[in-house]
């Protein structure tokens, strides 16, 4: 069954817009395990406009299932991610001033830089994942960086699938199966929420895992954390 992490970058957000320590971001994500989450999710940036630095440091000795940090490779970030050795890491190549991630890494261009990162972090134990778009040729480059997983940037797919969902979800599904063919784990992310996620779970073979924060922390307003974890969770019971 595909697992889902829960990002919680946005709880985070709404605390650092008024300051002070509420909502508490630490019971969020002891709450989101409890309610059903199978992992925790965070993506520090070096603005540390959502979840800081120090966050990611209090919330590992609390993570009782995955942790998962993800983040543009530079040394801070790297020396953040050697001090919690978390379960998963997971590279993207964002820019400094991203508003979120908006694509994949061009394994092509950066696959000798992206190897040697790819090894800093297995020499420390940690599974490697890279952030790429549902393209063969990145895939095969990935591939060759020596990663563990790839996690499908799936903006593309959220954007098509009201129009079009059997051709929405093609190159991902195929995309899935040349990086399992190729030895990698695949996981996926970016604007799935209720709507898209059952289709997407149904459709894509060889799916480790899902990690989702925008939607699902924006649908727990109205539908409670507790409850909208137990239905995202029902939507991979595929």
């Amino acid at each position: 069954m595909t697992r889902l992490s829960v990002n919680i970058n946005k709880i985070a957000t709404l605390r650092n817009a008024r300051g002070g320590n509420v909502p508490d971001v630490l019971k969020a994500a002891r709450d989101c395990e409890s309610y059903g989450a199978q992992g925790i999710t965070v993506h520090p940036r070096p603005d540390e406009r959502h979840i800081r630095y120090q966050d990611v440091l209090d919330l590992k000795p609390l993570i009782t299932t995955e942790f998962n940090i993800e983040g543009y490779p530079s040394e801070s970030f790297i020396d953040l991610v050697f001090k919690v050795i978390p379960e998963q890491v997971t590279l993207v190549p964002d820019a400094i001033d991203a508003v979120t991630s908006n694509a994949g890494w061009n394994t092509v261009k950066n696959e000798i830089f992206l190897k040697q990162i790819v090894k800093r972090f297995q020499d420390k134990g940690i599974r490697v994942s890279i952030f790429i778009d549902a393209n063969p040729e990145m895939i095969k480059h990935a591939a060759k960086t020596g990663t563990n997983r790839i996690e499908l940037y799936t903006e593309p797919f959220a954007l098509k699938f009201p129009v079009n969902p059997e051709e929405a979800v093609k190159p991902f599904a195929s995309s899935a199966i040349l990086a399992w063919e190729l030895g990698m784990g695949v996981n996926a992310g970016h604007d799935l929420n209720l709507e898209n996620l059952n289709y997407f779970a149904k459709n894509v073979p060889h799916l480790d895992e899902v990690s989702i924060g925008h939607a699902l922390i924006s649908d727990a307003l109205y539908l409670g954390l507790e409850n909208t974890i137990q239905l995202y969770r029902s939507k991979l019971m595929v």
